[in-house]
């Protein structure tokens, strides 16, 4: 149910926002030459990269790496809903904190963090490789050449722990944000219940 609407919305968003989180990927990664670390894409501005990506490689382009975000987000926010009612429900069943409790819902905000942190990162990190990798002028990635061939290179060539890099660093942006999210998502779930007349 909530995992399921969870995972299609997260989906729906991440193709709307591909483009927007290409070139923010581009635009992250670049630096001055002498210390630049990977590919360097070398876009004066957003709206300098928006055009430089769709004059070189068309609308097609500007979706490049799509196939990267749109499990990363679906994976994400289905794990997000499915494991908050659970975890929420379990510290309230070891009486740990009173049902409904804003500590409960905190608890099941924190659990449901860290298994969003463990089912997103090896996402997050073919994602990110897939959109700042270079591309021929055909828009075919000169490193990957999508998102089964990005998994098959980091296993092989860096092991599976190559698919956790920065799972620290993914915890301590989404850690934050689940706990918050859920947290206002469920008072405000139950004002409206509490609001609403008896039979609807």
């Amino acid at each position: 149910g909530g995992g399921a609407a969870g995972a299609v919305a997260g989906a729906v968003g991440a193709v709307v926002g591909s483009p927007a989180y290409l070139v923010k990927t581009h635009l992250q990664a670049q630096t001055l030459s002498a210390m630049a670390v990977g590919h360097q894409h070398n876009h004066e501005s957003i709206s300098g990269a928006f055009r430089s990506i769709y004059q070189q490689h068309g609308v097609v382009g500007l979706w490049r790496g799509v196939t990267g975000a749109v499990p990363r987000v679906a994976v994400g926010s289905a794990v997000q809903l499915a494991t908050f009612a659970s975890a929420k429900d379990w510290v309230s069943e070891r009486q740990w904190f009173r049902k409904g409790s804003w500590a409960a819902v905190l608890a099941g905000g924190m659990v449901s963090g860290v298994a969003v942190a463990v089912a997103m990162t090896p996402f997050d990190v073919i994602s990110t490789r897939l959109y700042n990798q270079p591309v021929d002028a055909d828009g075919t990635g000169k490193l990957y050449r999508g998102f089964l061939d990005c998994i098959l290179q980091i296993s092989s060539r860096e092991g599976l722990l190559g698919l956790y890099k920065g799972i620290g660093a993914v915890y301590l942006r989404l850690g934050p944000h689940t706990v918050l999210s859920l947290f206002f998502w469920d008072k405000l779930r139950n004002i409206v219940q509490h609001q609403q007349p008896p039979g609807l």
